[in-house]
């Protein structure tokens, strides 16, 4: 049997398949940089949003106070609010509400100072006018501010702060008329952007732990110490 020198052999790795690797080559190193980018980016924002993706709640508004002030969403800046709405009608949840509220108010400011703005916020315009708020607040907090506004004021805030509420849009103050409306505590960054929202069922103590957890994230977030 006769050998075959090595000039028997095909070219396999011509210098037009030498081309064709080159091109396949540099294609799949752009190709999986683009994909690892795409992949980074994509960390990214899961990483921001894990961190700052919370729910579009709140924005601006303009009430009347139970003192007769206009308040709008500048008055919430500078502090931690916490934002409850309902009326004062309600016969039960409106004032255990309001009640826990004071509880995790009066011990939050003995361990972060006196940084918090509790608002509560009328969804029954038709009857709660200023001076009948200021009048179911003295059972409360001191430290209440009782916000109240025409219907479609209201009804506006609600929107932004996704609270529903069943109030007649053309109820009377001599109207007898019941409200269903969302049970939620509203708590708002110094720089009024939303940061949770407590439910009936949260506890004084749940409320207070996870307040002071986010008190904390919050300042590390934004180096602030205060």
């Amino acid at each position: 049997m006769s050998s075959k020198g090595p000039e028997h052999f095909p070219q396999v790795f011509t210098p037009k398949s030498a081309a064709i690797f080159l091109v396949t080559g540099m294609g799949l190193l752009f190709y999986f940089q683009n994909e690892k980018a795409k992949i980074l980016e994509q960390q990214e924002k899961d990483r921001a949003n894990k961190a700052y993706g919370r729910p579009a709640v709140g924005g601006p508004f303009s009430l009347t106070t139970h003192t007769g002030g206009t308040y709008t969403e500048q008055d919430l800046l500078g502090k931690w609010s916490m934002v409850y709405f309902g009326f004062t009608n309600c016969p039960d949840i409106c004032p255990a509400e309001l009640d826990k509220m004071g509880l995790v108010l009066d011990a939050a400011e003995k361990e972060h100072g006196k940084i918090f703005n509790p608002v509560f916020v009328s969804v029954d315009p038709a009857r709660d006018s200023p001076s009948r708020i200021a009048v179911y607040l003295k059972d409360f907090h001191p430290g209440f501010t009782g916000l109240v506004g025409s219907y479609q004021a209201v009804k506006a805030m609600c929107k932004a702060y996704r609270v529903y509420f069943s109030t007649p849009p053309n109820a009377k103050p001599e109207d007898d008329y019941l409200v269903d409306h969302s049970i939620f505590v509203y708590l708002m960054d110094p720089k009024g952007q939303f940061m949770e929202a407590f439910g009936q069922a949260v506890t004084v103590d749940e409320m207070l732990q996870k307040m002071r957890e986010t008190i904390t994230e919050w300042k590390s977030e934004t180096g602030r110490t205060t």
